[in-house]
């Protein structure tokens, strides 16, 4: 499969690629990002672009299959509406793009409890965005949602302290269906659920997500 990967700067974008350069299942491995990464592989090609100028990358947005990682903080976007910009209209760009090229499988991670309807800016921008992207068709969609992620070395002060937070409530038994979860097992989860061979949409929250990192047939 030649795979395709916007986000792959983030926490689980990079363990995301660096599944992707291991398996031989994946034979091109195309990253779409604003900055020059400094990774070198022989199956690996960099685009690095300005998203806001989709008609220069459009055509480059060709492959198997489409990963999505990409996001920010409100805190590191500095505002709702940049935040809007990368968190939504980049992502849905970008998978409009894909479709219009004819890719037909598509992996989103979106955000646990996201919902088009919730009272969240975020969670709601995650679930209007799932809406969106359900809407462009894809013969195959995952769409991740998540609990709290693991991330290796956050400099997020919310969300370590949130982390710490679920992980005491999950030691007496509450929120269990929140557990934490490490950037590498997601990312594991996504590459499994790419090699799905029948359509559809899936969507995969908490224990299915944990199962499909292992493999298990039951989360589809």
């Amino acid at each position: 499969m030649r795979a395709i990967l916007i986000g792959a700067t983030g926490a689980t974008g990079k363990d995301l690629l660096d599944l992707l350069l291991k398996d031989d299942s994946f034979r091109q491995v195309d990253i779409f990002v604003r900055r020059k990464l400094e990774v070198r592989h022989a199956k690996l090609n960099v685009h690095v672009i300005d998203f806001d100028k989709t008609e220069q990358w459009k055509h480059l947005v060709k492959g198997d299959i489409v990963f999505s990682c990409l996001g920010t903080t409100l805190k590191a976007a500095g505002s709702k509406e940049a935040q809007w910009k990368i968190d939504y209209d980049y992502q849905y760009q970008f998978a409009k793009a894909a479709r219009d090229n004819q890719v037909n499988h598509y992996v989103l991670v979106s955000s646990g409890l996201a919902s088009p309807h919730s009272r969240s800016f975020y969670l709601r921008m995650k679930g209007q965005l799932e809406e969106a992207v359900r809407g462009l068709g894809f013969a195959k969609l995952a769409i991740f949602n998540p609990p709290v992620l693991i991330r290796k070395k956050s400099d997020r002060p919310l969300e370590v302290a949130g982390l710490k937070i679920i992980q005491y409530l999950n030691k007496i038994g509450i929120f269990r269906s929140q557990k934490p979860l490490q950037t590498e097992i997601l990312a594991q989860a996504m590459i499994n659920a790419a090699k799905v061979t029948t359509n559809g949409t899936v969507t995969l929250r908490g224990k299915a997500i944990w199962e499909c990192a292992k493999a298990k047939t039951s989360w589809r």
